[in-house]
């Protein structure tokens, strides 16, 4: 196996759009599917977390079985919206050696309508591997362009989810490998403002 840098984005991807991972009960997640786009019901003035990762939804969402996470969306968004987000992000929480100090980082927190979180990424069985995936919090502005303009489209993807979900509660472990969504390095360049 190939090592693995520390921090990385991998993502489905295609030459203008990114594809992210989130979960919502069904009386979101299943009008925006059907819509391909997010009802006037989603909150578009709330910090919202995007995951381009499926196994790290996975263990978040618990395979689609935690409450109000039951349905997973895979929200393909423009790859201008995702870069501009990261390009002014900042980092969740202070890091020496990212940030020159706590007040440095506070500052750019405040001014940031993106966050980032580096958490590991998970394997088949949804244990912690020893590198990170991203995780993009949103809020303000940034929330709302999401929702309303860098959305491509939404896909209801619970069935695949259970599929796999499935396939190892049944030892087929190379069968539910084969049906995860290809997430090859996305090019982000270096993101010396996010520690990576």
């Amino acid at each position: 196996m190939n090592a693995q840098p520390g921090r990385a984005v991998r993502a489905a991807h295609t030459a203008t759009t990114v594809t992210v991972y989130q979960a919502y009960a069904p009386a979101l997640g299943l009008p925006a599917a059907r819509d391909g786009r997010f009802p006037t019901a989603w909150k578009r003035d709330r910090m919202t977390w995007v995951k381009p990762s499926f196994l790290w939804m996975m263990y978040r969402c618990g395979w689609a079985t935690k409450a109000d996470q039951e349905t997973v969306l895979a929200v393909e968004i423009t790859r201008e919206g995702f870069d501009g987000a990261l390009a002014g992000a900042c980092l969740s929480h202070f890091e020496p050696g990212t940030h020159t100090d706590r007040a440095a980082w506070r500052d750019a927190l405040s001014r940031s309508a993106a966050r980032v979180q580096w958490d590991p990424e998970r394997d088949l069985h949804l244990n912690p591997l020893p590198y990170r995936s991203l995780q993009l919090g949103l809020s303000g502005p940034a929330s709302r362009a999401y929702a309303d303009s860098w959305t491509v489209s939404i896909r209801d993807v619970t069935p695949l989810a259970r599929e796999i979900h499935d396939l190892l509660r049944s030892g087929r472990t190379d069968a539910a490998r084969a049906l995860l969504p290809a997430e090859p390095p996305y090019p982000t360049g270096p993101l010396p403002h996010l520690g990576a």
